[in-house]
C-alpha cells in the first residue's frame, strides 16, 4: 500500500446512485439450504422465492401476537 494517493484528478460521487438498492446477501446453513432447495423444487419455485414467502407469513405471525 502506498504512504500517500494521489486524488486530484478524482471525481466526487461518480459512482453515487441515490437510488440504488442494495441487495443484502444471506447465508444459510448446508441443512436449511437443502431442506429449502428441496421445498421450493416441488413446488415449481425458485428458492427466493419460497423464502420470501415463508418470511412474508412469519412477519404476520409476529404482528398477529403484537
Amino acid at each position: 500500500m502506498k504512504q500517500e494517493y494521489d486524488f486530484s484528478k478524482g471525481t466526487r460521487g461518480k459512482f453515487f446512485h441515490e437510488n440504488a438498492k442494495l441487495n443484502l446477501p444471506v447465508y444459510l446453513d448446508d441443512e436449511v439450504q437443502r431442506y429449502l432447495q428441496e421445498r421450493a423444487k416441488s413446488k415449481g419455485m425458485e428458492v427466493t422465492q419460497l423464502v420470501n414467502e415463508i418470511l412474508r407469513q412469519d412477519i404476520k405471525l409476529i404482528e398477529t401476537m403484537k
